[in-house]
């Protein structure tokens, strides 16, 4: 059995590259080719160490598919944070970001907020769309963490999940014995973690 010290959701609309920034994190690897979208939920996890201490942060992936949208928000419960992506190039993706920070925060208030653009190595061939300094005040303005990233060549993507355990450490709230860690798992091969329709 493997315990997980906290729960991460990601959070944001379909083909923002939520599933790629998982792969990314957890086996290094990214699939250009990999087209289909995530069915409801899927999981994964990754022990991580920060300093002296290593916590495991058990990752739900969530469909950003509107038929989805009534069973995901069941899965923010217990969340200590949420990273809410949207694609760098695609306007109507970050307000639609707004849309899940709104939901997110509505079930679990003391969840944190990282707001997270994806697909950045695209940047060579379009313009950001909104401006990048219009998220970062938008972000500030919510008091939520901004990164720029790219699951296709890792920028800043270990960055973004050494940040969130940092975040986690130090908050006190979330001091807690072993026992009381809120989830148990039983070990699964990470390629079976993922649901693909």
């Amino acid at each position: 059995m493997a315990s997980v010290d906290f729960k991460v959701v990601l959070l944001g609309d379909r083909a923002v590259g939520k599933t790629c920034l998982i792969k990314r994190f957890v086996n290094d690897t990214f699939n250009e080719d990999v087209v289909s979208a995530t069915i409801g939920v899927a999981f994964a996890a990754k022990q991580i160490q920060v300093d002296d201490r290593k916590v495991t942060m058990g990752l739900w992936d969530t469909s950003g598919c509107e038929r989805f949208e009534s069973m995901v928000r069941g899965y923010y419960r217990g969340a200590k944070a949420a990273i809410i992506c949207y694609d760098i190039s695609n306007l109507e993706s970050f307000k639609r970001a707004k849309f899940w920070i709104r939901e997110v925060r509505e079930v679990e208030d003391k969840c944190k907020v990282y707001l997270c653009a994806t697909k950045e190595d695209v940047l060579k061939n379009v313009s950001a769309s909104p401006d990048l300094e219009i998220v970062e005040r938008y972000a500030e303005g919510i008091q939520s963490k901004f990164f720029i990233t790219s699951s296709k060549t890792g920028s800043n993507i270990a960055e973004l999940f050494e940040e969130i355990a940092k975040d986690y450490i130090a908050n006190p709230e979330n001091a807690q014995k072993e026992e009381d860690k809120f989830i148990t798992l039983t070990e699964t091969p990470i390629s079976q973690r993922f649901c693909y329709c």
